[in-house]
């Protein structure tokens, strides 16, 4: 059985795949890819797997998005660390949805579920997974809680999200940063990828921001922004072509 493991954080992905090699041995793990882009080309041009364990949140926003720009014909175990997600992933009859950290006993009873499926079991589950999600509306406006007020932000004048120590913050092109209490992964969510993409654990960046691209000796990215910031920004080099893509190309 092949299988693609469609997961944008290191640890869990070789967590995944020790645990499915080792329930399993025979299985082929054919590659990772970390986002909506990267898993759009990999179906598009690479060896088509028997099944995908999908994350639902990518680097570059929901992994539901993926059925919004090309039809998927290939059963997909959903796994994600938030279970409010959950009652999305099971719109259609999914062959089975992981909680992380993900148990070898729910795992091992995943790919049993996934072998007892017959051609009609996957049939019918290609014709549902192709109305997964609805077009998704992404935020143009934030309401950051200052104190006792909100203010509205428009996301047009957002920089970059900051995350450090558990705290996150926000950065605006006029200079100004505003803590701000979400994760970046809830961030991530709400906001379009083709303005926004998460650049690495600490960074979530605006394109717009971008200012300068410098290639490091290593093949990392360092990006400079319009906005002073508090580290250094890297793109590691698996994900410095996707990044270079996201600037050049809006969807």
């Amino acid at each position: 059985m092949k299988v693609l493991i469609v997961e944008d954080e290191t640890a869990a992905y070789e967590n995944l795949a020790a645990m499915l090699t080792h329930i399993e041995p025979t299985i082929e793990i054919l590659g990772n890819t970390e986002s909506v882009r990267q898993t759009i080309r990999w179906l598009q041009n690479e060896t088509k797997p028997d099944l995908i364990f999908m994350d639902i949140h990518l680097s570059d926003g929901s992994a539901f998005a993926i059925f919004q720009h090309i039809e998927v014909e290939i059963p997909i175990i959903f796994t994600t660390a938030y279970d409010q997600y959950a009652i999305d992933a099971f719109k259609v009859n999914s062959v089975d949805y992981l909680l992380k950290p993900i148990k070898p006993e729910e795992l091992k009873r995943a790919i049993d579920k996934f072998r007892r499926w017959n051609h009609q079991d996957i049939a019918r589950y290609l014709t549902q997974l192709a109305h997964l999600s609805p077009a998704t509306k992404y935020k143009d406006k934030l309401l950051l809680p200052l104190k006792d007020k909100l203010l509205p932000i428009d996301t047009r004048e957002i920089a970059c999200f900051y995350t450090s120590e558990r705290n996150t913050y926000l950065f605006l092109r006029n200079g100004r940063s505003y803590p701000y209490a979400k994760t970046l992964e809830q961030i991530m969510a709400s906001l379009n990828p083709a303005d926004f993409i998460r650049a690495n654990k600490q960074f979530i960046l605006a394109r717009d921001s971008v200012k300068e691209l410098t290639v490091w000796f290593d093949n990392r990215l360092l990006v400079r922004l319009d906005v002073e910031v508090p580290e250094r920004i890297y793109i590691s080099k698996n994900k410095a072509s996707e990044f270079k893509s996201w600037m050049v190309s809006r969807e």
